[in-house]
């Protein structure tokens, strides 16, 4: 796996898959392990993706600092990883809580941005509210489901400021496209590989105010891709993402929820593909 050094020394890894222009590709979680990415659903037959693994997280080591997980910090890893490729402008893709991240890089090297994207994001980085109605509106969508009925009790308990353990795991298909065998590992899997110290430390680093402020002067197209079924960030909300920028385009995915690679890979495919060709 290739390694490179970040600016204060730590030693960070990063995965290289497919062949083509390079897409650099960051993890949610926040502070999560990036196979869990594996191929964007077949993206990378068509772009070569670079999947880096934040400091503390997969193979990529802890540093010695803490503070130096905070979302703000970690952008000059971020170019860290552009210059060590070699590259003058970037295609940048964020997933998820990873998109605070790339958002606080776009506004602070906007010229190293060729081409941006991002997949399902966060709102907290940016400052856009997600209401009890835009969740619900998405859950709804779901009520013909099996474990709708479970999930959406769960739902109201949690709104209301009332819920235990046992409501987390009840909405988890609403995080979703299809509750399958692939969902329940993906969510399996989550715990063992976030950074629980890195991910509180990274919310720290959120700079709201002044991310939207620069964001709205971004010179670069945007894709903001929203799953029908994500009651994690709705459509609704990333509608307010993209409201943020002078370019930008929003897809919601139909049928898709918070990976939407996983939902339709070809559908995925095909619309980040376009935008990375025409963009």
């Amino acid at each position: 796996m290739p390694i490179f050094s970040a600016p204060d020394g730590t030693r960070l890894a990063y995965r290289s898959l497919g062949e083509g222009d390079p897409v650099i590709c960051v993890p949610g979680g926040p502070m999560r392990d990036a196979a869990y990415l594996g191929d964007l659903g077949g993206l990378s037959a068509r772009r070569r993706l670079i999947r880096l693994d934040l400091r503390g997280t997969g193979r990529s080591a802890r540093p010695a600092d803490p503070t130096s997980y905070r979302c703000d910090r970690l952008v000059e890893d971020l170019d860290a990883l552009r210059a060590h490729l070699g590259l003058r402008r970037i295609d940048l893709l964020g997933h998820s809580a990873g998109t605070n991240l790339v958002a606080q890089y776009a506004a602070r090297h906007p010229d190293a941005v060729a081409r941006l994207l991002l997949i399902t994001p966060s709102v907290a980085g940016v400052g856009v509210p997600v209401t009890a109605a835009d969740r619900r509106a998405v859950a709804d969508l779901r009520r013909d489901e099996p474990w709708y009925p479970a999930a959406s009790a769960a739902l109201t308990r949690i709104a209301e400021g009332r819920a235990g353990a046992a409501d987390w795991d009840a909405i988890a298909p609403l995080r979703h496209g299809r509750w399958d065998d692939a969902a329940r590992q993906l969510d399996a899997e989550h715990e063992a590989q976030v950074n629980a110290e890195a991910a509180d430390r990274y919310v720290e680093g959120f700079t709201p105010d002044a991310t939207r402020a620069a964001l709205a002067s971004f010179p670069t197209p945007v894709l903001l891709l929203a799953g029908e079924y994500d009651l994690n960030s709705p459509p609704a909300a990333v509608a307010g993402i993209a409201a943020l920028f002078g370019d930008a385009t929003l897809v919601v995915q139909p049928r898709a929820g918070h990976q939407p690679w996983l939902d339709d890979p070809d559908r995925f495919v095909t619309t980040v593909a376009g935008f990375l060709r025409t963009a």
